[in-house]
């Protein structure tokens, strides 16, 4: 992850050094090399994920002038999109995205919790499916993703009975292979512990327009931000309307899905089909990208 970015432009290995240095662990040997099962724990991943993405992004300002209309994220991509606001530093994010996982990993033990991806229904259908299946457990929905997709999580009882009562409607359910269930009441230890964590972090205004998942608005003070933050470790991503909401504000001309992967650019050519959708993560994916801004 990473790697060939590292390889290709000098923005990019810089960020990979300064990540390096302010974690004081070899970051950048374990997105290269692996191995893929230490890489794959949230501690590790988040910072791992957070430093490609910004270095993605650093490459996009260095070689094709990038200076976004707007920037906004998926869950762990808010944190990269404030680092391009300037809204936090490379170090102190990539820091918090490692206490943030780390205090996620230890919220619930491994097995109690889990996540599903529900497919075909509509999200107030899946919302009271969910209310259905929990049976007194936690379960709701963690990720309104648009393009007829909804991710639930809680406890792992309550998931296996809503996958069920889903494909009873005829949708499609397929549980998720996550080290825990994210964006639900079961992670409140680890918000109670990420805002420890914020009040001793610098946070600035930012100097690209923000929008934050948590409530699918714009974002412009300091102190809401770090409060927004804590508040989505347990709150729902609510990405289509967040995504909806942006292209209503500043009617951008194309999205970049900046850092590794391509999942959010799927889902965005569902969302507004009408605008081209771009996923720059590695050397291909930022020459298309390039080329689209010229």
């Amino acid at each position: 992850m990473g790697r060939d970015l590292a390889a290709a432009f000098p923005a990019a290995r810089q960020t990979f050094e300064e990540a390096d240095d302010r974690l004081g662990t070899a970051l950048t040997r374990l997105c290269f090399e692996g191995p893929e099962e230490t890489l794959r724990l949230t501690e590790h991943a988040q910072p791992a994920i957070l430093t490609a993405s910004v270095a993605a992004y650093r490459v996009l300002e260095a070689t094709a002038g990038l200076r976004p209309a707007a920037v906004c994220g998926h869950s762990l991509g808010e944190w990269s999109a404030l680092v391009a606001a300037g809204v936090l530093t490379l170090g102190d994010a990539v820091v918090g995205v490692r206490e943030r996982g780390r205090l996620m990993q230890a919220a619930v033990p491994n097995g109690v919790g889990a996540m599903a991806a529900v497919m075909g229904l509509e999200a107030d259908v899946v919302a009271a499916l969910c209310r259905e299946a929990a049976a007194g457990e936690v379960l709701a929905p963690a990720n309104l993703n648009g393009g007829g997709q909804v991710v639930v999580s809680g406890h792992a009882g309550a998931v296996a009975r809503l996958v069920a009562l889903a494909e009873a409607r005829r949708g499609r359910a397929q549980t998720l292979a996550v080290s825990a269930p994210f964006h639900c009441a079961l992670m409140e230890p680890a918000a109670v512990g990420l805002a420890r964590h914020l009040a001793r972090v610098a946070f600035r205004e930012p100097r690209v327009p923000v929008w934050t998942s948590v409530e699918a608005r714009r974002v412009t003070g300091a102190a809401e931000i770090r409060d927004l933050l804590v508040r989505q470790v347990t709150a729902p991503v609510r990405w289509e309307e967040t995504v909806r909401d942006v292209v209503a504000a500043v009617a951008p001309t194309a999205i970049l899905e900046v850092g590794p992967g391509r999942v959010l650019a799927g889902l965005l050519r569902r969302i507004v089909p009408e605008l081209r959708a771009l996923a720059a993560g590695d050397v291909d994916g930022i020459a298309k990208a390039r080329e689209a801004l010229a």
